[in-house]
């Protein structure tokens, strides 16, 4: 069933049963507001995938229709599809002073700044867009310059909640609007759209302030060296890490790109106060007493390539971790991580440092920038929804969320749990959710965006599993005879020198082969390739039980 013209429409092109990529669509008639445009990093099953971001079939179909995308904040699940995005379709991107230079960052690197319409918004800005006016809310959240976005249609109010929490206490003094978001729920909301990230668990998120006492702590009781490993974009606790650096009389070095880049942001716009001549180059590092120096580098999530990675393998030019330096793990793994933060805790244990690591709670060293039941419960309550949309979680968090919102008032029904694609229409009061429109996943691979489909991931599936074959054939194009006897080379299949009598039955199979097509007159060569593959592949497998990609290569002469 197609919505009426006039229906207001929300749905999500990601981030609903997920963590990441997350981007949202409200559409009034013919106004479409985009919100947020993020990006995800793929599992070890989708081999030479860089990045992942949302399919934007619709958007391209509709783009006469797009007034812009709203950037809630500049976490890499929120900004990091922009320029693949810019690349296809050109809107104006609304978004904070901080986040605008993480974008930037972007831009540059991709070379789309100069051609992109950059608007700054605050939490007091009011725009129109058509039959919709947006106005804003400042939220918490490990990041600064976070928004909530009130969407005004002929429908009623709709609230995207973004990214948030309830911190009292904020380190950088970015107190939550939650008069304002009383006021918005005084007035009425028609729909709250909010993320379920921490649904499922009980209380309230700590306040950020709570780390920094930790860290000055352990930074107190260092001997030596101190190595600090945290999310580049928490600049919060960047500051926090810079205020116990500066209260222990040591001085302060970064490694990793990210976290470079974040800082030369953060003090251009001022949102970092870091004195003059207290940064040092890496390379100075090792001309110091360890006890006068503290590293603040990228790779708490176990990336492989990352700054702490490579210390942690002895693999780092300019800095080398010694016995008893401290190492500090700011951070707590991300679902799936926690293989590669394992590995590295391990070699740093063998390198002989003092490892401060592990869950958030025992060590103090971290906070969820994500709310816990009682924010959620809270936003719920400020905001009364007559709709509720719980997004930015998997499934299991989404129904966490509902029963929370059903909880605090929110009518049982009222609650739409969706899939990526699933369109709630909304229209003289009344919400269904009948249609779906194109969703899914777009795959980055180098300089290729959408190119790699199902069958290329199957393909490279099973070259990293089984390996592959080459069998190298010259026949003669005028009887098809073999001139030159079949060359067969493995790849991540079986060591040849140690193969010899299989590679040779190989042979063996593919001249049988040839032999019983020129009886039957079957010398086109895709029959050729395609009983080639077949008949090795029988062989290979009843010898091995395995399944190698094979490629036959004939050459006529």
């Amino acid at each position: 069933m197609n919505a009426s013209t006039n229906a207001l429409s929300i749905f999500a092109l990601g981030g609903i049963n997920e963590i990441g990529k997350n981007m949202y669509v409200i559409q009034y008639a013919n106004d479409l507001l985009i919100v947020d445009c993020g990006a995800k990093f793929p599992d070890e099953s989708l081999l030479g995938i860089d990045l992942i971001i949302p399919d934007i079939t619709y958007l391209q179909e509709n783009k006469d229709k797009i007034k812009g995308l709203i950037v809630t904040h500049g976490h890499e699940d929120h900004i990091g599809g922009i320029p693949y995005l810019l690349k296809k379709l050109n809107v104006p991107i609304y978004a904070t002073r901080f986040t605008l230079g993480l974008i930037e960052l972007k831009l540059k690197e991709h070379k789309l700044l100069r051609e992109t319409d950059l608007i700054e918004i605050r939490s007091d800005s009011v725009l129109n867009f058509g039959q919709i006016d947006v106005s804003f809310f400042r939220t918490n959240h490990s990041i600064p310059d976070c928004l909530g976005i009130v969407f005004q249609t002929p429908e009623g109010n709709v609230v995207h909640t973004g990214d948030f929490k309830f911190d009292l206490t904020p380190v950088n003094n970015q107190y939550a609007d939650i008069h304002k978001m009383a006021d918005i729920g005084s007035k009425g909301v028609l729909v709250l759209i909010s993320e379920s990230t921490n649904a499922e668990r009980p209380g309230l998120t700590p306040s950020e302030k709570l780390v920094g006492h930790h860290i000055e702590e352990a930074f107190l009781q260092a001997e030596r060296k101190i190595i600090i490993s945290t999310f580049a974009s928490n600049v919060n606790r960047i500051q926090q890490i810079v205020d116990a650096t500066i209260a222990t009389n040591r001085k302060l070095a970064l490694l990793g790109r990210s976290m470079v880049n974040v800082v030369d942001v953060a003090l251009e716009r001022g949102y970092l106060t870091i004195p003059d001549d207290f940064l040092l180059d890496a390379r100075e590092v090792k001309y110091l007493p360890p006890e006068e120096v503290v590293v603040l580098c990228t790779g708490s999530q176990g990336e492989p390539l990352a700054a702490l990675s490579r210390l942690a393998s002895g693999n780092h030019r300019e800095v080398k971790i010694l016995q008893d330096d401290t190492v500090i793990l700011a951070s707590s793994p991300i679902p799936g991580n926690e293989k590669g933060v394992s590995r590295i805790v391990d070699n740093l244990f063998q390198l002989g440092a003092k490892v401060i690591y592990g869950s958030s709670s025992n060590t103090g060293m971290h906070v969820s920038g994500h709310g816990y039941q009682e924010d959620l419960k809270l936003m719920l309550t400020l905001m009364k929804p007559t709709f509720f949309i719980p997004i930015h979680g998997e499934f299991r968090m989404l129904h966490q969320h509902r029963l929370l919102a059903e909880s605090v008032g929110v009518k049982r029904g009222h609650t739409f749990i969706i899939k990526n694609g699933d369109v709630v229409d909304i229209e003289k009061s009344k919400a269904r959710q009948t249609r779906k429109i194109p969703s899914g996943d777009t795959y980055v691979d180098g300089i290729g965006i959408g190119e790699v489909e199902g069958i290329v991931l199957r393909d490279r599936k099973q070259l990293s599993e089984d390996g592959m074959l080459v069998i190298v054939l010259t026949l003669s194009k005028s009887d098809g005879s073999i001139i030159l006897e079949p060359d067969t080379t493995s790849r991540g299949f079986v060591y040849a020198k140690e193969s010899e009598d299989l590679l040779n039955k190989v042979n063996e199979v593919v001249k049988a082969t040839i032999s019983e097509l020129q009886g039957d007159n079957k010398q086109q060569l895709f029959v050729l390739r395609r009983e080639i593959k077949k008949a090795v592949g029988q062989y290979l497998f009843s010898q091995t039980k395995r399944k190698p990609m094979i490629l036959p290569i004939i050459i006529e002469v």
